[in-house]
């Protein structure tokens, strides 16, 4: 039974998503204090979070910021404030999905399990034991969701890791962001294309030491991006 933290000081909303998540099947944890969320956090292991920006005493950004230094556990933002902005702002600091106030309780249920299902996924194909993608120095195994760097693991959050396999499932092809939407953030993502660039820069941060022979994620102007490979 996966669990599910709920940051949010509102308690009607909290109890209100927690009765149809509970419905679903999920264990709920509930914080309404922006102080007491990464000690909870810490203590109870979540499988994913649900966080409010506007909190007491903390608040969200900077906690997600705390829980990214550490952990590569979904978080979904939740807030009053629907600007683009701030939207990217979610997306820059390693958030997996945005839902601004007011919503509807079935809505975030739905994008809980969606961003669960990108977090766990594992490879269609049950006929072979591996897939696993090797360019030069760098591995990525799209059955354990597991990227390797001169045999170091590298941690990205859930959406940056699918969106890596996703390129290596496709080396040396060109896609525009509105392709890479909806083949990874999912044909009902209704935020700004820009997402895929800072998920882009987070990624090339995180491989900086994958050697420039072996390969690239390139930006092609006008066309896109692609994960150029020299090495296999």
């Amino acid at each position: 039974m996966k669990k599910i933290l709920i940051v949010e000081d509102e308690i009607s909303i909290s109890m209100v998503l927690k009765a149809y998540l509970e419905r679903e099947g999920f264990t709920v944890i509930q914080v309404y204090d922006g102080l007491k969320a990464i000690p909870v956090f810490e203590e109870s292991d979540p499988d994913l979070v649900l966080l409010d920006v506007m909190l007491p005493g903390k608040e969200g950004w900077e906690i997600l910021k705390e829980i990214r230094e550490d952990d590569t556990c979904p978080v979904i933002m939740l807030t009053a404030l629907n600007d683009v902005d701030y939207r990217l702002s979610g997306f820059k600091s390693g958030a997996d999905d945005y839902i601004s106030k007011p919503f509807v309780a079935e809505e975030v249920v739905a994008r809980v399990h969606a961003v669960l299902r990108r977090s766990h996924m594992v490879a269609e194909d049950a006929g072979h034991v591996q897939h696993v993608h090797e360019f030069g120095s760098l591995t990525i195994d799209d059955q354990s969701y597991t990227v390797q760097l001169n045999q170091e693991e590298i941690n990205l959050t859930p959406r940056d890791l699918s969106l890596l396999i996703f390129f290596a499932k496709h080396p040396n092809q060109i896609f525009t962001r509105e392709q890479l939407l909806d083949q990874v953030w999912g044909m009902d993502y209704d935020g700004s294309d820009r997402a895929v660039d800072l998920a882009i820069k987070r990624i090339r941060k995180a491989i900086d030491a994958w050697p420039a022979t072996e390969g690239e994620i390139k930006t092609l102007r006008g066309l896109g991006y692609q994960l150029s490979v020299y090495e296999n």
